[in-house]
């Protein structure tokens, strides 16, 4: 019972370090005039996108962890190190991201963008045999939340939290990478 609640509460974080992406881009784009309606279709573009990328990857590390066995645990957290380290440096870079409009193919274009992070990792949760359904509506749950939440909140604040919230999503897969590399 203590391994299943564990194992709930990982995925719960890691949902949270992803969507943590979505709510930074969301922010920025909440700060532009969006219907209701429109805040609505883009939290629930961005979680359908965070239901099927990580499938993609559980499916995909399923694959190679019966073929690679051990190694692909070792494979598993390197992608995991090197999203988190990515998205903190992202996160402290001066460059400002272009604006995809939030309609039709921009949209699907945004909401692929946010969530391409999710695949890898969705990749390492099928490396170690993670629940997909529990994962999956987990992830899509958390990353259409923190967009949506980042879309008001965008159009109330106007920039006061930024690029810290996706710093904050990549120390946590960091962190979780370190967890799965070094073993205590």
């Amino acid at each position: 019972m203590p391994s299943i609640i564990g194992e709930f509460v990982t995925i719960v974080i890691m949902a949270f370090a992803l969507g943590m992406d979505a709510f930074s881009v969301s922010l920025g784009m909440g700060m532009y005039k969006l219907r209701l309606r429109q805040v609505l279709n883009i939290g629930i573009t961005i979680g359908i996108f965070h239901i099927i990328m990580p499938l993609l990857g559980i499916i995909t590390g399923r694959f190679l962890s019966a073929q690679f066995g051990e190694i692909a645990t070792y494979i598993g957290g390197a992608l995991l190190l090197i999203l988190g380290v990515q998205m903190i440096w992202s996160s402290l870079s001066q460059q400002q991201e272009s604006l995809i409009t939030p309609t039709g193919l921009g949209l699907l274009f945004f909401a692929l963008s946010v969530s391409l992070d999710s695949f890898s990792v969705g990749l390492t949760l099928g490396i170690f045999g993670a629940k997909t359904m529990v994962v999956l509506i987990i992830f899509g749950v958390g990353a259409t939340l923190l967009a949506w939440l980042g879309l008001l909140i965008g159009q109330r604040v106007q920039g006061l939290l930024g690029k810290y919230s996706e710093a904050l999503g990549g120390a946590i897969l960091f962190l979780f990478s370190l967890k799965l590399l070094i073993p205590f």
